[in-house]
């Protein structure tokens, strides 16, 4: 019987693991009427959660945090948000450097895509399949739903299991054997972990069920081929199948399981959304992108004003060298891919490999390899920007600048052009760089507050400039966003002993630094070291 009971204890702790991991599996915002959930948990500490998950990955340098890619992914998970059943909740999008297949949504609206999931699809449409599909954890409240029913079952399952238990024991005393008694027991406990597991189960299958048909309404309201989800989902059944493509058995199977049923619903669903209007939000209001220049809308303008097939090549390349283990080790896996049959045309590999070769030291190459594509598609941002960051690699800063500057004047809205316009300039270390950078960085400020590229980028264009203090503020807020807050806080502290602080500049430091404190004494709570820190490795 102590066996049994040792077995007890570990599955009410396996319980609580699993009801755990099933109410953060995936997402949800507010419940609907009706629904007790809402108070289990308020929206404020949702976004906590959500920004506090985005921060400890940061600090463990797990995130992929490129411009390019970064702009990419937003304006895809807002064209999607934008034709979901609530347009107006709060979304973050993110990505993961990690190759594993994999995508996940969790509590304040956070969604995260992993890497591989982007290299292993053919299409944007797929991509966004998956993403609307966890769009569609959010605005169904999958997450709360989730964790309330696992506070309702937690009590009664355990009920049953120290019950059986009893009775186990009482068959034992009354003159069975041991052995007996221990069998029933640990039968018992069987019973009571499949109960929890077969309910699980049945929930996750109605939520995926839910999340696949409203995410196929989403994807066809924003102007996707809605046969995107169903086709990822064959690539990942044959992946699963082969383990194909170099990469690990993917972790979306896990918590997505894809069946030939699966397929055939959401091909179905597809097929039907292809023949008929796609209902619409109910009052759905306008949404305007920032990632639109001026007044542009989707409503404005159709969905199809946004459709960019022709980025989707880039970005996933660039996402490959983004991710790769090493510069080497990715000029290696470009030329192994260059091998592949029907690969030798193709562009976007190209690309991909003057990107590797840049990052690798050898600028010549990439800098041919660009000229060359450049040539093909003239006017190109992401092939423009790889070719004035690759002249300044060349050490040619004449050429950089002018390639610079003509970008900075085609596409004055870009993040990405001023963030490596800026990159370069702190590179060469003069006061006029640095004021140049300032100006260049200057249109970003209002947006800017939680970006840690910016803050790093503007701290060294307002050290070479001569603003000190204005260049530690910075410094320490980059420290605070890549995860390193104790940092932060010690920085912050010293710049405060200054005595040429005006009112203004103590006000500022000290509401920062009052800001920043319970972060560091959550972390002090936790264990977690500053020295456990890790430094920022840009």
């Amino acid at each position: 019987m102590e066996s049994a009971l040792r077995i007890l204890a570990t599955a009410a702790l396996s319980l609580a693991i699993t009801l755990a991991c099933g109410a953060r599996a995936q997402d949800a915002s507010l419940p609907d009427i009706g629904s007790s959930a809402a108070g289990m948990i308020d929206p404020a500490t949702e976004a906590e959660y959500g920004a506090y998950l985005r921060y400890e990955l940061r600090r463990l340098n797990m995130l992929v945090e490129d411009p390019l890619v970064d702009d990419w992914l937003q304006s895809m998970g807002y064209r999607l948000a934008a034709a979901s059943d609530v347009p107006m909740n709060d979304y973050t999008f993110f990505m993961m450097r990690d190759r594993q297949i994999n995508a996940f949504a969790t509590l304040g609206g956070y969604i995260g895509m992993n890497a591989g999931l982007v290299l292993t699809a053919e299409t944007e449409a797929e991509v966004a399949g998956v993403m609307a599909h966890e769009i569609a954890h959010v605005t169904q409240r999958h997450v709360l739903r989730a964790y309330e029913r696992a506070s309702k079952d937690q009590v009664p399952i355990m009920l049953a299991m120290l019950g059986a238990i009893a009775a186990a024991q009482a068959v034992g005393d009354s003159g069975g054997r041991d052995s007996s008694s221990g069998n029933a027991s640990m039968a018992a406990v069987a019973g009571a972990m499949a109960l929890i597991q077969q309910r699980r189960i049945d929930y996750t299958r109605s939520n995926e069920s839910e999340a696949d048909r409203i995410g196929i309404q989403t994807l066809a309201r924003a102007g996707y081929d809605p046969n995107g989800m169903a086709d990822f989902f064959e690539r990942m059944q044959r992946v699963n199948r082969g383990n194909s493509g170099g990469y690990q058995l993917p972790e979306y199977l896990r918590s997505h399981p894809v069946t030939t049923t699966r397929i055939s619903e959401t091909r179905q669903l597809a097929s039907r959304m292809q023949g008929a209007s796609v209902p619409g939000p109910v009052a759905a209001p306008v949404r305007t992108s920032l990632l639109l220049p001026g007044e542009l809308s989707l409503a404005a303008h159709g969905a199809a004003a946004l459709d960019r097939d022709d980025i989707f090549p880039w970005a996933r390349e660039r996402l490959r060298v983004l991710s790769a283990s090493s510069p080497r080790q990715s000029v290696l896996e470009y030329e192994a891919l260059a091998k592949a049959p029907g690969q030798q045309d193709n562009d976007a590999l190209r690309y991909g490999l003057a990107l590797a070769q840049q990052r690798a030291g050898r600028p010549r190459e990439a800098a041919a390899t660009l000229d060359a594509l450049i040539a093909r598609h003239p006017g190109d941002l992401w092939l423009e920007l790889a070719r004035a960051e690759t002249a300044a690699h060349y050490r040619q800063p004449a050429e950089a600048t002018e390639l610079f500057e003509a970008l900075l004047r085609r596409h004055p809205e870009s993040r990405a052009v001023r963030l490596a316009y800026a990159e370069v300039l702190g590179e060469r270390a003069t006061a006029e760089a640095g004021r140049r950078a300032q100006d260049v960085l200057r249109p970003l400020l209002p947006t800017a507050g939680d970006d840690p590229l910016f803050q790093r980028n503007f701290a060294r264009a307002s050290e070479l400039a001569g603003d000190e203090v204005r260049a530690s503020e910075a410094y320490a807020e980059a420290a605070f966003l890549n995860g390193r807050a104790v940092d932060a806080l010690n920085q912050l502290e010293r710049l405060k002993q200054r005595e040429d602080l005006s009112y203004y500049q103590r006000a500022r430091i000290e509401a920062r630094m009052a800001a920043i404190t319970p972060v560091v004494l959550e972390m002090r709570r936790q264990g977690i070291r500053a020295e456990e820190q890790r430094p920022d490795r840009r």
